[in-house]
């Protein structure tokens, strides 16, 4: 079988496991699309695979200053880090640079003594920690179903200002229609599968006891009971299995 590259052709697949089309599947057209998007947005609060750690980056307006906040995309879910608008050290071009200094008046020891690299990252962490000390990290709240970071500092003494860079580590989305293989995963196969299922037993439990011709008993609360019970069995297997640490974006 090709691989599942797109939403139509997850659908067929999951139709073909319910027994499509030897068996009519009692379900909508709507009703499938929606179990899609349920499936995905399980698929996207939860497994690890559905995420990846970026980096945005983000020039400061007159709005943003004004407002407070930064408007982010709505396929932005987690901001674990934002690194430092200024630095004490470093941010200068000038030779009165102190990094400057200290590779110029250790370069030429490096070629007789190899230790001088473990006092320049040593030197290195001083000068990092120091840095912190003074000015630490940005203060920001996230809140993802405004879309927007917020932050916190006194932009009268323009600790933050218009036509600053902005670099913050970010979890985003990984998006089904640009990066197809995410229809073919297993999780969201057996999900979606799952919940038609449950969908087709809801649809069919008004005519539970009903005997069609033949002999058949219609049955739509066994099918509702089975697929719920699918169901749950994948999400434990995701909370426990694939889903990252609670604590993964803390600090």
């Amino acid at each position: 079988m090709p691989a599942i590259t797109s939403r139509d052709t997850l659908i067929d697949y999951c139709l073909r496991k319910l027994g499509d089309p030897v068996i009519e599947i009692n379900v909508d057209q709507d009703q499938i699309e929606d179990k899609v998007d349920d499936a995905l947005q399980m698929y996207q609060e939860y497994h690890s695979d559905a995420t990846i750690r970026t980096y945005l980056k983000h020039l400061v307006t007159a709005d943003d200053v004004s407002n407070k906040y930064i408007p982010i995309s709505s396929d932005i879910i987690y901001v674990s880090k934002l690194f430092p608008v200024t630095s004490t050290f470093g941010s200068s071009g000038n030779l009165f640079d102190i990094r400057y200094q200290m590779m110029l008046n250790n370069m030429g020891d490096f070629i007789n003594f190899a230790g001088d690299i473990a006092y320049l990252y040593q030197m290195e962490q001083y000068l990092s920690m120091v840095d912190q000390t003074l000015h630490g990290n940005p203060l920001v709240r996230f809140s993802r179903r405004q879309n927007r970071l917020y932050l916190f500092g006194d932009f009268e003494d323009k600790d933050v200002k218009a036509g600053d860079y902005l670099i913050a580590e970010v979890y985003q989305i990984v998006n089904p229609q640009s990066h197809t293989s995410v229809y073919n995963d297993m999780f969201i196969k057996n999900y979606t599968t799952a919940l038609i299922k449950q969908q087709w037993g809801i649809n069919m439990s008004k005519f539970e006891g009903m005997q069609l011709p033949g002999g058949v008993t219609v049955s739509g609360r066994q099918m509702y009971d089975d697929a719920t019970t699918e169901l749950e069995k994948l999400e434990e297997k995701l909370r426990l299995e694939q889903e990252l640490p609670p604590d993964f974006f803390v600090g």
